[in-house]
C-alpha cells in the first residue's frame, strides 16, 4: 500500500489528526503529511502512505494555492480572526488604495514568520513561546507570491486566491498588507486549493476515504508514487543491468532501455527508472562526469 491521497482537510482538524485518523482508517502506521495546515484552515492536504512517505519533503516543496478573505481594519496576536485582538481601526481606504497595495505584493519578499507557528527557535516551537507570553525576535525569509487575483473587495472585508512558494503564511500576508494600508489586517478564513498537482476538486474528505476502504478499493484513490514524475523520461533496465538495479547502485545508460541518447540528457536531469516487470524501482539524476544516472529516491525492499 504505497501512494498518495488527496486529503481535503476539514476546519478544526489539525494535520496531524488527520495523518492519525487515516492510520486508522487505512491500518498501517507509515502516513506522512506534506504541508502543515492551521485547526481552522481546510482544503488540499496530500497525504503520503507507505514508502510514499519517502515523496513527504519532495510535495511540501510545492507551489501551492489559496482562497483567503481578509478583514482590514483589525489586528491580533495569531495574525487571524482566532486570536486574541491588539487593535481596531477604521478602514478609510478606497478599494483602488487596496488593490494597488495587494498587488505590490506580487514577486519575492521578506515575511517574518508568525509567533503562531510550528517554527522552532532554540529547539522550542514559536506557538508555544507565544502561548507561555514571551515574543521572541524571528527572522525574516524570503517568500514568493506567484499571483494574486482579488475576487471580491466588500470593505473591511477582500477575498482573493493567492499563489505562493513554500513556507508562505498568508496570514502574514494578510498582516502585512493591513500594515501597508495603515489600518492593519487579519486573516477572516483560508482554504488551501491547489498543492503543486493536487487540486480542490478531486479532494476525498475522511469520510469519503472511509466509505471507500470500507469497499476495498482503497487502491482506486492512491496515486501511485512515480505519478509525480511524469514529466521525466522513463527507462527500463535492461537483464545485464538488474543486479546494479536491485542492490541500488548508479546505472549507466548503457544498462537501461530509454528513448533520449546519452548527450541529449543534462546535468542534473531526472529521469525515472523501472525493472522488467514494470515497477516503479526509483527517481535518479543524471552525472555527466560519471555518465551515471545516481539513484535519488528508491522505492526497493520490503518496508
Amino acid at each position: 500500500m504505497d501512494g498518495i491521497l488527496n486529503i481535503y482537510k476539514e476546519r478544526g482538524f489539525t494535520s496531524h489528526d488527520v495523518v492519525a485518523k487515516l492510520r486508522g482508517i487505512c491500518k498501517t502506521r507509515r502516513i506522512g503529511h506534506t504541508g502543515t495546515l492551521d485547526p481552522d484552515a481546510e482544503g488540499v492536504l496530500p497525504v503520503c502512505i507507505g514508502r510514499a512517505t519517502k515523496l513527504c519533503e519532495r510535495l511540501t516543496d510545492k507551489q501551492k494555492e489559496y482562497r483567503a478573505v481578509m478583514r482590514l481594519g483589525v489586528v491580533t496576536d495569531t495574525q487571524d480572526m482566532s486570536g486574541a485582538i491588539l487593535s481596531e481601526t477604521s478602514v478609510n481606504v478606497s478599494e483602488d488604495e487596496v488593490i494597488r497595495e495587494i498587488n505590490s505584493f506580487v514577486g519575492k519578499y521578506d515575511q517574518i514568520p508568525p509567533m503562531y507557528s510550528a517554527l522552532k527557535v532554540n529547539g522550542k516551537k514559536l506557538y508555544e513561546l507565544a502561548r507561555a507570553g514571551q515574543v521572541v525576535e524571528r527572522q525574516a525569509r524570503q517568500v514568493e507570491i506567484l499571483y494574486i487575483n482579488i475576487e471580491e473587495i466588500h470593505l473591511p472585508m477582500v477575498t482573493m486566491t493567492v499563489g505562493c512558494s513554500k513556507g508562505t503564511y498568508i496570514r502574514t500576508l494578510c498582516h502585512d498588507i493591513g500594515q501597508a494600508l495603515g489600518c492593519g489586517g487579519a486573516m477572516e478564513s483560508l482554504m488551501r486549493t491547489k498543492s503543486g498537482q493536487f487540486s480542490l476538486e478531486n479532494s476525498l474528505k475522511l469520510s469519503q476515504v472511509q466509505g471507500i476502504v470500507d469497499e476495498g478499493r482503497l487502491a482506486e484513490i492512491l496515486l501511485p508514487p512515480d505519478r509525480l514524475f511524469e514529466q521525466n523520461e522513463r527507462a527500463v533496465v535492461k537483464e545485464s543491468g538488474e543486479k546494479l538495479l536491485y542492490n541500488g547502485n548508479p546505472m549507466p545508460i548503457t544498462l537501461l532501455e530509454v528513448e533520449k541518447s546519452e548527450e541529449m540528457f543534462a546535468d542534473g536531469e531526472g529521469i525515472r527508472i523501472y525493472d522488467r516487470t514494470g515497477s516503479f524501482i526509483g527517481f535518479y539524476l543524471y552525472q555527466k562526469s560519471r555518465q551515471m544516472f545516481k539513484p535519488e529516491i528508491l522505492f526497493l525492499g520490503k518496508e
